[in-house]
C-alpha cells in the first residue's frame, strides 16, 4: 500500500510543481492541450489541488496525525483524475487518457485500501 501511496505522491508532486510553475502557453507548447480549455487561474487551482493531494497522501500518516486524510486525498485525487479522463475524451486525446486512468485506479486502489482493507 506504501509503494501505490508513494507512486501517486510522487506523480502528482511532480504534475503539480510543473503545472504550477510553468505559464499557461508553455504548457500548451509542451503537449499539455486541455490547457488551452481552461484560464490560467484555474490551471494554477488544478496544480494546486494537486499538490495538496500528494501532501495529503503522506504527510498525515508519516506524522500520526488524522491519517485518515490520507485515503480522502486518494479518494479526491481519483475524482480529479476522472475529471481528466473526461477532459481527454470530450478533446479525443486517446494518448491522454491511459495516464490519467492509471492513476485515477491507482488513487481508487489507495482510497479503498486505507479506508477498508489496512487502515491506519
Amino acid at each position: 500500500m506504501w509503494v501505490a501511496t508513494g507512486f501517486l505522491a510522487v506523480a502528482f508532486l511532480g504534475a503539480g510543481t510543473y503545472k504550477l510553475s510553468q505559464p499557461k502557453e508553455r504548457l500548451a507548447t509542451s503537449g499539455t492541450g486541455w490547457v488551452e480549455d481552461f484560464s490560467p487561474v484555474t490551471i494554477k487551482l488544478i496544480a494546486a489541488a494537486e499538490l495538496a493531494g500528494a501532501i495529503g497522501l503522506v504527510l498525515p500518516p508519516l506524522v500520526g496525525i488524522a491519517a485518515v486524510l490520507s485515503p480522502i486525498a486518494a479518494a479526491c485525487l481519483a475524482l480529479t483524475m476522472l475529471g481528466a479522463v473526461l477532459v481527454h475524451l470530450r478533446r479525443r486525446e486517446f494518448r491522454g487518457l491511459i495516464p490519467a486512468l492509471v492513476l485515477m485506479f491507482l488513487a481508487i486502489f489507495v482510497a479503498v485500501g486505507r479506508f477498508a482493507i489496512v487502515p491506519f
